[in-house]
């Protein structure tokens, strides 16, 4: 019962909206119905810019890297990274928002630094290289998600599950991305400081 327990938590604080709940406090709007309509940082820095973007960022991270620790008091690493998976999964498909949320990158980045920093260190700067070389986030992202079960089996076999749930997770939920980047449509990042 105490594993159930950890695992709804984790999901129920990966539920917090924290994009759509700091840009409507700032006075931005519903960022439902702005940019690509995603409550994730990426489409925050087109309401709220780099500043706004990154601490929402950051704030993602922290409710999946709560979650992991919930999952380590309880039983242990390996469990640690499945309540980090049902943070993602809170993330993308938030109870409060009617199942409709972001894409769980941020929020994997926050699993990985809870559970692994090595692989956090390795996958945050193959995502620099990549976006900031191609100007496509959502490439760098597909490599992340394509490289972290490996990462994850490294450690163990529960983690590597783990992982490769997370990483099939994120790249369900970046299908479109991916499908544009394929045929050359895929948009790059705008760099804004300010809103």
């Amino acid at each position: 019962m105490v594993y159930l327990t950890g695992i709804i938590v984790s999901y129920l604080l990966g539920s917090i909206p924290m994009g759509l709940v700091l840009t409507k406090l700032a006075g931005k709007g519903d960022l439902r119905k702005v940019g690509s309509g995603n409550i994730g940082a990426t489409n925050v820095m087109r309401v709220g810019g780099l500043r706004m973007a990154g601490l929402v960022w950051l704030l993602d991270m922290a409710k999946a890297i709560a979650a992991v620790f919930i999952g380590k008091y309880i039983g242990g690493d390996a469990f640690g990274a499945w309540c980090g998976f049902a943070a993602i999964v809170g993330h993308c498909y938030p109870i409060w928002l009617r199942f409709k949320g972001g894409k769980g990158i941020s929020s994997l980045f926050g699993t990985l630094l809870a559970v692994s920093p090595m692989s956090f260190a390795i996958c945050g700067i193959e995502w620099l290289l990549v976006a900031l070389t191609s100007g496509k986030s959502s490439l760098g992202a597909t490599v992340v998600f394509c490289l972290i079960p490996v990462l994850g089996f490294a450690i163990g076999i529960s983690t590597g599950f783990a992982f490769l749930a997370i990483g099939l997770l994120c790249m369900w939920r970046h299908r479109e991305n991916i499908k544009r980047l394929i045929s050359g449509t895929e948009s790059k990042i705008e760099w804004k400081w300010k809103k």
